[in-house]
């Protein structure tokens, strides 16, 4: 999916009210009342600095004596009696070194194991053929099969899912009730990319689409966001019983169909328009794929239309693991009720030319509205059509409860309740792929065939490892979902962190979006990586990337280990912007990317999206290399004091909404003070966690630093290191599971995190303090301004406390 969440019904079934192993044990984080803050705040957060830090200075001092000293016992008292304790408190003999082979020697094997022929070969065997969600149990065994060649025990578990297979379609221009223009809804064969013309390729659809046959006038609506349905509406733009034609992108393509049933609209189609693909378009000269490599007209992208930002999964089994005989929900407000269908900007182009001049022009409803269609005759009129011009739209759909299936591959770790797991979808909505997902799927095989070197030499984690093949997530993130939600007891006690590739690479640009307990994790990895783009010898990701980290959003199989289990997860790529430089050569061939469509293929990546496939090898290098640091470091490589900063950097995206809500009767400073009352609790919830992640990284940086010791100390000393190291990083991993909230966010329950969700209304992009911004923006349309700004204080309530839960709970150590 790589660009995408859905709501629990409130109430609940009868089964969401049992509690069982697999329902999540969270606790309601009551809401305490505000207090003022003192005037002397700041002595007073310089004295509670002092309180923490002193007690970790004063068994720092004792420890370094110990190591120095050589006691065996940490207060000298006793050794003979201890040494035996002190033995069942480590998990290896070699503890803290590496257990058959050094850190050192497992990064070299890391480093030089990865291979772009062997990536190459990976994609060539995925992409040869269809691997819908649910129809590619041959993939998930031949997946399994390699992994266990590489000493990697692995199995696959099925899930019993609810989704839809395309039966028909049609899509027709209608002039008086009669057919101006049939699409065909077909992209065309080519012969320079043989899975285009598969007998069995898959048509086009949208994942949770309704079936249903409907004609009506129909009206243009842009990219379908929250806000062009609302400026439609404020234009006095009559939506209610008519087609909405909409273009891709800004949002995830769900929303753009929910909005449109909640106004009254009975169905929509997307399109693709070249004037997103930057400049590498045919309007300026360039040819289109295979000849080369702008935009094929015909492309078509096919998704899903799950609201994901409601909830993601099976959207029967909400909260709970789709197996066998498992009650069902209902589906009302979780997939769409009106039908859709996808096109592609040839086939669009005649609904476009019959809008010409019919109502305003786009640019007066949107005046940053742009469209790549005007040289081919497209004024970008709204419409609507008139009563005798419409659209007859016909989807029909088979809906079955059917298995689909994830393969787990498991090395284990010297520590029980320790694990790392890396993943990455393996289905797709077309034969090829290339790179949407299997770009990940080749590059995860080669991070777990270097893994399988190390194994073959001896070497046995620190902590587990897991590792995942994910089927059914172009429909809604299920099979991730689903396997979350069934372990969520084992992974709220032992996680310590989720690695997602999607999209591994179909451009030069290295991207990162990630919880920010792991920012110093990922730039330290990046820097050891050499990049494939040597313009100056020794240059590595690191250096040439920005360094810019995205807000976790959704889209992909990160999203139910961050924002439903609370496990810190990072998402990596090499990206290109549409119209960029994309790899190849000299670095400057360029081509846009056909997303979901039958040209994401094994010929198009040849040619254009990673010729050689140098970056296929470099992102399995980095997940290797990251995954190592996190199962095998001591002291796992976290930071609490980014966290810090980063709910600092959100709290200050606050303050304008808060503004904008007490209104403008009032002087700017006077609205400043307003906002900042209202944001209190908030604000001082975040500055007493910020002084307790400086003490906690502290403290950890001082135990790291005590297990890179040239000699090893007795095995008592190490046992009592064990034990600080033990109870940092529990700390660094109950972390993240202190910011969710039980009841969830309002308006869908599923997501638990008050710090991360994907936007209500974007899907895509990340949204902060979620819960506070929905009151804010959204909300229930019918409150008044006194009943919206309750709701932002009790959210902003909700978030203090559990920022001070998360304080506390670090401060504890």
């Amino acid at each position: 999916m790589a660009r995408s969440a859905q709501q629990q019904p409130s109430a609940g079934s009868e089964k969401a009210e049992m509690s069982s192993e697999h329902t999540p044990l969270l606790q309601h984080v009551p809401v305490d009342e505000r207090r003022e803050r003192y005037s002397n705040a700041r002595l007073r957060r310089m004295c509670t600095i002092g309180l923490i830090t002193i007690p970790f200075l004063t068994l720092a001092i004792v420890a370094v004596c110990v190591l120095l000293a050589g006691e065996s016992d940490l207060f000298g008292d006793d050794p003979e009696s201890s040494i035996e304790f002190a033995t069942n408190y480590l998990p290896h003999p070699a503890w803290p070194a590496g257990n058959g082979l050094d850190y050192a020697d497992l990064k070299d094997i890391l480093l030089s194991t990865p291979s772009a022929a062997k990536a190459r070969e990976w994609s060539q065997y995925y992409t040869a053929g269809p691997h819908l969600a649910g129809k590619n149990l041959s993939q998930a065994e031949w997946t399994r099969d390699r992994w266990q060649e590489w000493g990697v025990k692995s199995h696959v578990v099925d899930y019993e899912v609810y989704i839809n297979y395309p039966i028909s379609h049609r899509l027709a221009l209608l002039d008086e009730g009669k057919a101006a223009f049939e699409a065909t809804l077909e992209e065309d064969v080519l012969e320079d990319d043989p899975t285009t013309g598969l007998e069995d390729r898959i048509p086009v659809f949208h994942g949770y689409s309704a079936s249903g046959n409907v004609t009506a006038q129909y009206v243009y609506a842009n990219y379908g966001t929250y806000a062009d349905f609302q400026a439609l509406v404020a234009a006095g733009i009559a939506l209610e019983g008519k087609i909405a034609f909409v273009k891709y992108g800004g949002i995830f393509r769900g929303l753009k169909v929910k909005r449109a049933e909640d106004l009254g609209m009975i169905g929509v189609v997307i399109y693709s328009d070249p004037g997103d693909d930057g400049d590498i378009t045919e309007e300026n000269g360039y040819k289109p794929y295979p000849a080369g490599p702008a935009r094929n007209p015909s492309a078509v992208q096919r998704g899903s239309v799950e609201y994901l930002s409601i909830g993601p999964g099976d959207p029967t089994t909400i909260g709970y693991p789709s197996k066998p005989g498992v009650p069902r929900q209902p589906t009302e407000g979780k997939i769409p009720v009106i039908p859709s269908l996808p096109v592609s900007y040839a086939e669009a182009l005649p609904f476009l030319r019959a809008l010409n001049h019919l109502g305003p022009n786009a640019t007066a409803i949107w005046p940053e509205h742009s469209g790549g269609l005007g040289y081919k005759n497209v004024s970008y009129s709204i419409g609507p059509s008139p009563p005798g011009v419409t659209i007859n739209l016909v989807n029909t759909q088979e809906y079955v409860t059917t298995p689909l299936w994830n393969t787990i591959g498991v090395i284990n770790g010297s520590i029980a309740n320790e694990v790392v797991i890396i993943g990455n979808h393996r289905d797709a909505w077309i034969a090829g792929g290339a790179a949407d997902p299997n770009s990940g799927s080749a590059s995860l095989n080669e991070v777990i065939r270097s893994f399988g070197v190390a194994l073959s030499k001896g070497w046995k984690p620190q902590r587990t490892i897991v590792f995942a093949s994910w089927d059914g997530e172009e429909y809604g993130l299920i099979g991730s979902t689903e396997w979350v939600e069934e372990y969520i007891p084992w992974l709220t006690d032992a996680a310590v962190a989720y690695i997602n590739v999607d999209v591994g690479a179909i451009g030069p640009d290295f991207a990162v979006a990630a919880a920010p307990l792991l920012n110093k994790a990922i730039m330290d990895v990046a820097l050891q990586v050499p990049s494939p783009n040597q313009t100056i010898a020794g240059q590595t990701v690191g250096s040439l990337w920005s360094g810019h980290i995205s807000t976790m959003g959704s889209g992909s199989d990160f999203t139910a280990f961050q924002d439903f289990a609370g496990i810190p997860s990072i998402n990596v790529e090499f990206s290109g912007s549409p119209g960029g430089n994309m790899p190849g050569g000299s670095g400057e061939v360029k081509g846009v990317y056909h997303y979901h469509s039958n040209y994401d293929s094994f010929a198009w990546m040849d040619k254009y999206g990673d010729p050689g496939f140098l970056y296929h090898e470099t992102i399995a290098k980095i997940i290797a290399l990251l995954a190592a640091k996190l199962s095998e470091e001591p002291v796992i490589s976290f930071s609490a004091v980014d966290y810090a900063a980063g709910l600092e950097r959100y709290l200050g995206h606050l303050q304008d909404g808060v503004k904008e809500l007490l209104g403008s009767t009032v002087t700017e400073a006077e609205l400043s003070v307003e906002a900042a009352k209202i944001l209190a609790p908030l604000t001082r919830a975040i500055a007493n966690f910020r002084d307790h992640a400086k003490a906690l990284d502290s403290w950890a940086a001082f135990v790291d630093s005590a297990t890179a010791g040239t000699s090893p100390p007795s095995t008592h000393v190490r046992s009592k290191l064990y034990t600080s190291v033990q109870a940092v990083n529990t700390a660094y991993k109950r972390l993240e599971r202190d910011f969710l909230y039980a009841p969830g966010l309002d308006s869908r329950t599923w997501f638990k995190h008050i710090v991360f969700a994907p936007g209500i209304w974007t899907g895509y992009a990340g949204a902060t303090f979620p819960g506070v911004w929905e009151a804010l923006e959204y909300g229930d349309e019918k409150w008044t301004a006194e009943e919206r700004k309750k709701q932002v204080k009790r959210w902003i309530g909700i978030c203090a406390n559990a920022v001070a839960k998360a304080g506390e709970s670090i401060k504890a150590i």
